[in-house]
């Protein structure tokens, strides 16, 4: 599983391409997964036939696990051993050997070594060029307590993406000893195996692996074991019991009900994928930078009816014409005007960044959660341009083909919640960006116009903004622009 975002942990298969048997070329898509950003299609990098599909679809796989085998050399069994080629994660393919061959280490050919002057070869990959093959240098261990066995160390280099490596050759005083030495007690128990997300899992929810009954293969530690045993920390004290086996994915632990209430009543559904990613990239924002909101509410029925004509207008024949056009552009006209809220914290250099470009952020809505595509460059856009670049953008986010990289990079945002009948609300900031503005529902309502009270469209913009940034001052004319815009569309054109 590559990671093909920026820092991604983890991914979820949602379809398989091909099955055990089929044969496939480089650059063939054999499946999709979801990352935490986006629906992401994978190719393989290698010519031959599928050996072994190794996860279901639904399951989600840690990045740097092997999903799929291929076998490079179909029909040359009986020319010697073949070892299929493993697709992972680690920006390198690994080889793993078939079942009948063998896995001594005189076995398998020494790999040649470069000529003097010549580039060292490159593996295959999914993304980029790929690593060098170089030998790698650790730090020694420590010796102590916990030391593992040499079967121990061989199952947990594989969970930690490493290919089984042989057991280091005993030293030369180790030989020379008698063999009727007594040999060296054990300095304690060994060290649980475990995949390291799943190590770091413990660590944040204070797990000690050691007390966690192991179901996975080999005795390893999965990600059920530990929530398993974190379960009994967050209820009340219980007296200590026989270890039970670990309840099974999306069923309820049977933990005794809370006061008033009756578990068996509750459904759980796990946080991955895009929600997880929206969850942390909030909560991250919202203690890092310091939002401020404000509020105006306007008269918007001239904008609403230049909405109806340019629907007729043959110069936007085909394309889809909204009032969120309309807000987008009043926005940029409105970023023109006043250009230092167009800006980014950069908190190692101390220092405030402000671009030049504005990569204008539209809040979609998919079955996947909430997601950020935005619109490069959206200020060199004319309008039938913005609105072309704006159905594209909400077409592919409802697909779920919204790709990582349309994803990065944004500067402000947009979030339209009058779809949902919603007057405003407080926003809260993208991280990295300057300031995001809620548009909400336009009613029908009395409003005083020209002197006399009316009927009027009228409706509410929200701006939320990093302080650190943007002062109150700004913020208020940043804001009025908009709104002035929206007002009197024909600002658009004196102010543009």
């Amino acid at each position: 599983m590559p990671d093909v975002g920026e820092g991604l942990t983890e991914a979820e298969i949602l379809k398989w391409f091909v099955n055990v048997g089929d044969t496939v070329t480089d650059g063939q898509v054999v499946c999709e997964v979801e990352t935490a950003k986006a629906a992401v299609e994978l190719p393989i990098p290698f010519d031959g036939v599928v050996h072994e599909v190794r996860f279901p679809e639904g399951e989600t796989v840690d990045v740097g696990t092997a999903i799929i085998t291929v076998d490079t050399t179909p029909g040359a069994a009986s020319a010697g051993p073949a070892s299929p080629e493993v697709l992972e994660a680690t920006d390198a393919v690994a080889s793993e050997p078939t079942a009948s061959a063998p896995t001594s280490p005189e076995s398998v050919p020494a790999e040649p070594a470069a000529a003097e002057g010549e580039a060292p070869k490159r593996q295959a990959v999914l993304v980029g060029y790929g690593v060098a093959q170089s030998s790698t240098k650790r730090r020694p261990r420590k010796q102590g307590a916990g030391v593992p066995t040499q079967a121990t160390a061989a199952v947990q280099g594989e969970l930690n993406g490493h290919a089984g490596q042989a057991a280091p050759a005993p030293s030369a005083a180790a030989a020379a000893a008698p063999a009727s030495a007594p040999a060296a007690p054990a300095e304690g128990p060994a060290r649980p195996l475990a995949k390291p997300p799943v190590r770091k899992l413990a660590k944040d929810l204070g797990v000690d692996l050691a007390t966690v009954v192991p179901t996975g293969p080999h005795n390893t530690v999965t990600r059920e074991d530990v929530h398993a045993a974190a379960a009994p920390a967050a209820t009340a004290p219980e007296p200590l019991r026989s270890a039970e086996p670990a309840p099974e994915a999306g069923t309820v632990p049977a933990v005794a009900p809370a006061v008033g209430g009756d578990v068996s009543r509750e459904t759980r559904v796990p946080v991955k994928g895009v929600r997880k990613a929206t969850a942390q990239a909030m909560v991250a924002s919202a203690f890092t930078a310091p939002h401020v909101t404000e509020f105006v509410t306007f008269d918007i029925t001239r904008t609403m009816r230049l909405v109806q004509e340019l629907k007729t207008d043959p110069g936007f024949a085909g394309l889809r014409v909204s009032p969120l056009l309309l807000v987008a552009k009043a926005l940029l006209v409105a970023i023109k005007r006043n250009p230092e809220v167009n800006a980014a914290w950069d908190e190692a250099n101390q220092e405030i960044v402000h671009k030049g470009y504005v990569n204008l952020g539209i809040a979609a809505a998919t079955p996947r959660g909430l997601i950020v595509p935005n619109i490069k460059d959206a200020q060199a856009k004319t309008l039938p341009e913005l609105a072309a670049a704006l159905g594209e953008l909400v077409t592919t986010a409802r697909e779920g083909k919204t790709t990582p990289a349309a994803m990065q990079g944004g500067t402000i945002t947009i979030t339209n919640v009058g779809v949902f009948g919603v007057d405003a609300g407080t926003p809260i900031l993208n991280p990295g960006e300057s300031a995001i503005l809620a548009f909400g529902a336009v009613k029908d309502q009395p409003w005083v116009h020209k002197g006399k009270v009316k009927v009027r469209q009228v409706t509410t913009l929200a701006l939320s903004f990093d302080h650190r940034l943007v002062d109150g001052e700004l913020g208020s004319k940043f804001l009025a622009d908009i709104a002035a815009v929206l007002e009197y569309p024909k600002r658009l054109m004196t102010w543009s």
